[in-house]
């Protein structure tokens, strides 16, 4: 692929890491700079990833530099050794060596992964060690069988509702049945381990890793200190060998997701791969969300020179963020009120940041005055203190804080006649650890970010995965309140687990960037696509999908990025009665679909993938009106309109995350 068509679909000429298929016996897994990801079982998947991992004081990862990789495979197995090295700032270096050897021992598969490290120098880390993921859909709910360090042995579950603190502390080895019959057990050696629910910050897995949170950090490794740390993954058993099959049907989140386990092969397409069924239910489920965009003070200019991409968009409302703790004052309310006059149909919410430096009798009323004097129009009023944007980790003690339910009652008080919002302006992990009090509010609220822990695509795509769990377990903690969430975008508009977002010059995939260079490409279009259907089994009322201007925004430098036109359909769709999509591999192309006005269903397919899909529509959509927004469309679409139409037909080809609309 050359780097003009990689820049059409994520944003950046950077290729995406080589990844190599390895096999041992009927145990299958890629090799990705130096970890091992997707670890199958005749197709199912075991282990998300294995990874050593170091993350700087910020949590930002470094990106190892390989050395002298060398892959020998035999009939019985693989085995793997690298070098590798990570440095700081400051200059220090950590060098470690590793070896990963698998292989089949009669009805077991044996999985080693070791590695030794030494660093030079005093190195500072909040995290150095492996990192082990289990995947979510299958295994929420599912029982575990957990060895902890002492020996002991614990019966436990996969957390269903996510947990906001660590299930498993600890640990020395987890086990849980891969099928009926054949159990894969991971043992972890080297140090103490502990669980996290990564679906918190939408990671599509629960992680495993070194160094319990409960111990200081940032912490210093010092300097020639060997550390030894070893994963054993051993899959043991007897199992049918047929009707085993590698798609396992999710569990638990209330996604359509189908399994081909029933009915005649389905055909072929696209080098050799299954097609997948796309099928609609005609009965009404819940509205489509009104959708809006985030848009910063700083922005304004910026958006108000696009005025009339703004306007077409039509968004439902306009999310503006206001925080007097970052120097905002008069000067930024009136620019967002020029803003939302440039928009009269669109409703106003405004994101207000409570400093807390004083009581919020007394603060709250000043914030309001002088929103009162810029002349913005408000319908609704989000509030929240600024210490609740920083995370508070097992181990570490609550900042001093105005009780929330003071902060709402001052709130309610100085913004008498507007919508009255909650929650948190950082993601659902900070909502989950601090229980807002609900029943002061008119709504609750929180935003998601897919590249808190991983920047990978594929990682960021299996964030959807996530979505369910998060919009499930949200409300349970709301009640009947309504749901707003967002901003939804891909680079991080705040860190809540360090001192700054990662600066990204080079855009590249990089992990905390505010910066993200998939969002221009047809990566961000396609993954809003996957956002939209995941939330179809929730009752999300607002979504702010998406910002307008600046490096998270829907413009581009000569027009707009892919993901303004889904943006735009979603705008035109809210309200509108959805109906439920079904596909049997939503983790290649999933999609939404809603009652149009005029009486015709509007549906939208992405392929989340980064190679050619084919989707099998069947004939009832043949004679749809079909466009598609892909890499030879892509001009098209930037300067602000969707590409014409197309004959469709009962299957769809569509390539690299292209994204495709179908009205009948």
């Amino acid at each position: 692929m050359d780097a003009a068509t990689r820049l059409k679909l994520t944003g950046t000429t950077e290729p995406p890491p080589e990844s190599r298929r390895l096999a041992a016996g009927e145990l299958t897994a890629d090799l990705v700079a130096g970890g091992l990801r997707t670890l199958r079982w005749r197709g199912i998947e075991v282990l998300r990833a294995v990874a050593y991992v170091v993350r700087d004081r910020d949590w930002g990862t470094h990106a190892p530099d390989v050395e002298d990789l060398a892959v020998e495979e035999t009939e019985a197995g693989f085995t793997v050794r690298y070098r590798a090295a990570c440095r700081t700032e400051a200059g220090a270096t950590l060098r470690f060596a590793a070896e990963i050897m698998a292989e089949v021992s009669g009805d077991a598969v044996r999985l080693v992964f070791a590695v030794e490290a030494v660093p030079d120098a005093a190195f500072e880390t909040n995290r150095c060690g492996f990192c082990i993921l289990h995947p979510v859909e299958a295994l929420a709910g599912r029982p575990a069988s957990v060895t902890h360090v002492d020996g002991s042995l614990e019966p436990a579950r996969f957390p269903d509702l996510i947990e906001p603190w660590q299930p498993f502390q600890d640990m020395r080895a987890i086990a849980h049945e891969v099928t009926a019959g054949v159990t894969a057990t991971c043992t972890m050696e080297g140090d103490t381990f502990e669980m996290e629910d990564q679906r918190a910050w939408s990671d599509a897995s629960y992680k495993t890793y070194v160094r319990p949170l409960a111990l200081p950090w940032p912490y210093t490794l010092p300097a020639g200190e060997l550390m030894r740390q070893r994963i054993v993954l051993e899959i043991a058993g007897t199992a049918p060998t047929e009707g085993v099959s590698g798609v396992s049907k999710a569990t638990g989140t209330g996604h359509a997701s189908a399994t081909a386990t029933t009915g005649a092969k389905p055909p072929t397409h696209a080098g050799g791969r299954t097609a997948v069924e796309i099928s609609l239910d005609e009965t009404a489920a819940p509205p489509m969300p009104s959708f809006g965009i985030a848009t910063a003070p700083a922005e304004v200019e910026a958006a108000l020179a696009a005025l009339p991409h703004l306007r077409a968009l039509a968004p439902r409302h306009l999310l503006l963020h206001f925080d007097p703790v970052a120097g905002h004052g008069a000067g930024e309310l009136a620019a967002l009120a020029r803003l939302a006059e440039a928009l009269p149909q669109a409703a106003i919410h405004l994101e207000c940041v409570v400093p807390g430096l004083r009581d919020p009798a007394a603060e709250l009323p000043d914030l309001a005055a002088l929103v009162r004097a810029s002349g913005l129009r408000l319908d609704a009023v989000i509030v929240g203190p600024s210490v609740d944007r920083q995370s508070t980790p097992p181990g570490s003690a609550w900042p001093a804080c105005p009780p929330l339910a003071e902060v709402y009652h001052a709130a309610r008080a100085a913004f008498p006649d507007v919508t009255l919002g909650g929650g948190m302006f950082s993601y659902f992990t900070e909502l989950n650890r601090k229980r807002v009090p609900v029943e002061a509010l008119d709504f609750v609220t929180h935003a998601t970010c897919p590249i808190v822990h991983a920047a990978d695509d594929l990682s960021v795509m299996q964030t959807l995965e996530a979505l369910p769990f998060i919009t499930r377990t949200a409300r349970a903690l709301m009640g009947a309140r309504p749901y707003h969430l967002g901003p939804t975008t891909i680079g991080m508009r705040q860190n809540p687990y360090g001192s700054r977002t990662m600066a990204n010059p080079g855009r590249r995939r990089i992990a905390m960037a505010g910066d993200d260079p998939r969002q221009r490409g047809l990566f961000a279009a396609a993954w809003l696509v996957g956002i939209a259907a995941r939330l179809g089994s929730s009752d999300v009322a607002v979504w702010t999908g998406a910002a307008f201007a600046g490096p998270r925004g829907l413009l581009s430098e000569t027009g707009v990025v892919p993901q303004f036109h889904v943006a735009q359909a979603l705008a035109a769709l809210a309200g509108c009665p959805r109906r439920s999509v079904t596909s049997g591999e939503p983790g290649r192309i999933d999609g939404f679909a809603a009652l149009r006005g005029d009486g015709t269903t509007e549906l939208w397919l992405a392929n989340l993938t980064g190679e050619d899909q084919t989707a099998q529509l069947g004939d009832a959509w043949a004679d749809a009106e079909l466009r598609v927004l892909d890499v030879a469309r892509f001009d098209i679409a930037a300067a602000g309109a969707m590409p014409p139409s197309q004959p469709a037909s009962g299957t769809l080809a569509l390539g690299p995350y292209a994204v495709a609309r179908l009205v009948r």
